[in-house]
């Protein structure tokens, strides 16, 4: 069974800084693709970022390039998002993703999403 469980969620003001966190169970964390999608109210949920099962290659959506910024830790089964230059349109809820290769020649997207956590609330207030 999977299990993605996302920590690390709050309140921040715009301009400020949050890192979420997700360990992942109940699969071959080291083979994925690993990242985050998230869904501001009253929106779909959107592809945020993502890293390939060895590091080597990152993918970020548009709007949170050079702001946020996605890592792992395939010893923990671990994958974090560190959140940077925040804005009130980020305002969403995040959620873990795994998905179903572990490397991509683009960049990823929901219909490349195996599973997916709880999600975990973030606010950035203005």
């Amino acid at each position: 069974q999977v299990q993605l469980v996302e920590s690390g969620g709050g309140v921040v003001p715009a301009g400020g800084s949050l890192r979420l966190s997700c360990t992942v169970s109940g699969l071959s964390f080291g083979q994925y693709a690993m990242g985050w999608l998230r869904q501001a109210p009253g929106k779909e949920r959107e592809f945020v970022a993502a890293i390939t099962f060895n590091e080597h290659r990152t993918y970020y959506t548009d709007s949170v390039k050079d702001r946020f910024t996605v890592s792992r830790d395939n010893a923990k089964n671990m994958v974090f998002l560190e959140m940077s230059s925040t804005r009130p349109e980020d305002t969403a809820v995040y959620y873990c993703a795994q998905f179903l290769a572990g490397y991509y020649y683009y960049t990823p997207d929901l219909e490349d999403v195996g599973s997916w956590g709880q999600g975990t609330q973030v606010i950035v207030s203005s």
